[in-house]
């Protein structure tokens, strides 16, 4: 019975070393030649008529980097961080905890950024991508004209004093135009002002449920029934207001159009 296991032990090492030279030699004994007829070009920069072509390889790389760089480009770009601060104000002056859920609100302002930021994503996509896509354009080209229109609407949303701020804190010196301010400085300057008309904003839709709460207050303590929770009474009426002024009406309309185009 031991010599049968022996065998069979034997048997079995002999196959997986089989199967390990068999994948040494496919994965690293082949010639280049046969990955090149696989269409795996290597990393090369040819010189064109329009500019610096990449090989496919390089843009595949890019736009996995880019990709995974996607979140953090939402936040200090887009309207994003603007509708998401202000909708959880709106869910914490109405007190609900976490009705909406984050990801209810998640999805919200990704669509609210997306219906924002439409016309430049079009601008984007007409004149960056499809003349790249064509050979028109190079892919320095296409990255320049891809900034642009994100300059103009960081821009116009931007305070000076703001880029002002970031400028004096980097030693950059005077600004002469619009035109002149580095992402270096416009990228932040952009998000500082992001956050505080967003906290403006949220501080004005706070005032009405406030005095909600107020009022439900001082009632109960009249009422001697200072053992009961505000927040129990006074949700009812928060929730039928917002409701009766279709609130998310109007709080997604004033975020769409707090945005300067």
């Amino acid at each position: 019975m031991n010599i049968i296991r022996l065998k069979s032990f034997c048997e079995l090492i002999t196959a997986k070393k089989a199967l390990l030279i068999l994948i040494a030699i496919t994965a690293g004994l082949l010639p280049a030649a046969v990955f090149a007829d696989a269409g795996l070009t290597a990393i090369t920069v040819q010189d064109t008529a329009v500019g610096k072509t990449y090989s496919v390889t390089l843009q595949i790389v890019a736009l996995m980097t880019v990709l995974t760089l996607l979140p953090a480009l939402l936040l200090t770009m887009t309207s994003f961080t603007r509708i998401i601060i202000v909708l959880s104000i709106l869910r914490q002056a109405l007190g609900t905890a976490q009705t909406p859920s984050n990801q209810v609100l998640i999805g919200l302002s990704l669509f609210l950024t997306f219906f924002i930021m439409s016309p430049v994503f079009t601008k984007v996509y007409n004149e960056a991508y499809l003349p790249y896509s064509s050979e028109k354009i190079s892919a320095d080209d296409a990255i320049e004209k891809v900034k642009e229109p994100f300059r103009a609407f960081m821009l116009a949303q931007t305070r000076e004093d703001d880029i002002a701020l970031f400028a004096r804190i980097s030693d950059h010196g005077a600004i002469d135009s619009a035109d002149n301010v580095p992402f270096s400085l416009l990228m932040p300057a952009f998000l500082t002002s992001e956050l505080k008309t967003a906290f403006q904003i949220g501080f004005m839709l706070f005032i009405p449920f406030l005095i909600i709460d107020l009022v439900v207050a001082s009632v109960l303590m009249a009422m001697g029934m200072m053992m009961l929770s505000p927040l129990i009474i006074s949700l009812p009426f928060k929730l039928m207001l917002f409701v009766l002024i279709d609130g998310w009406a109007l709080v997604t309309g004033t975020l769409a159009m707090s945005f300067v185009t």
